[in-house]
């Protein structure tokens, strides 16, 4: 499968990877297995969505950030690899909501990332997840996110 295509069919834009925010690498390749480094929600402009949620925050725009956190992922790891054809399988997603207290909803939230991986990547994208509420994230962030991808040999 054409998962750069179908990337342009779905009308997504890769952004171009994030600075490192601190002392570490966006992708490691180990092997066949690429751990990227935790994606905040990339804005077209370079800056990154912050709030909330639950708060100053509301559900769905926090589940387009997520979305906007897997195509930081999708930068990153492309940036190391050349392609995101080299994909062979979506391993992993942590994803991390700075949200209130009383917020419950961080699985709804991070689908908006899981949910655009399934759309590009088919039973590919797939994966196991994680999904944690936090009362805090770096640069105020809404969303953080991490992955693991099996790329082919």
């Amino acid at each position: 499968m054409d998962f750069e295509a179908k990337i342009a069919e779905l009308g997504l834009l890769i952004p171009k990877p994030a600075k490192p925010a601190g002392s570490y690498k966006p992708c490691v390749i180990v092997d066949n297995i690429a751990y990227i480094s935790g994606q905040g929600p990339l804005l077209e402009d370079g800056s990154f969505a912050k709030g909330k949620v639950g708060a100053d925050v509301d559900l769905e725009t926090a589940q387009n950030h997520a979305r906007l956190c897997g195509l930081a992922i999708l930068s990153a790891l492309k940036n190391e690899i050349g392609s995101i054809n080299k994909v062979d399988q979506l391993i992993k997603l942590t994803g991390f909501v700075n949200c209130i207290e009383s917020f419950t909803q961080q699985p709804l939230v991070i689908n908006g990332c899981s949910n655009m991986m399934k759309d590009i990547f088919g039973d590919t994208g797939v994966h196991a997840r994680a999904a944690v509420g936090v009362n805090s994230l770096p640069l105020g962030f809404t969303v953080e996110i991490e992955a693991i991808f099996k790329i082919k040999s």
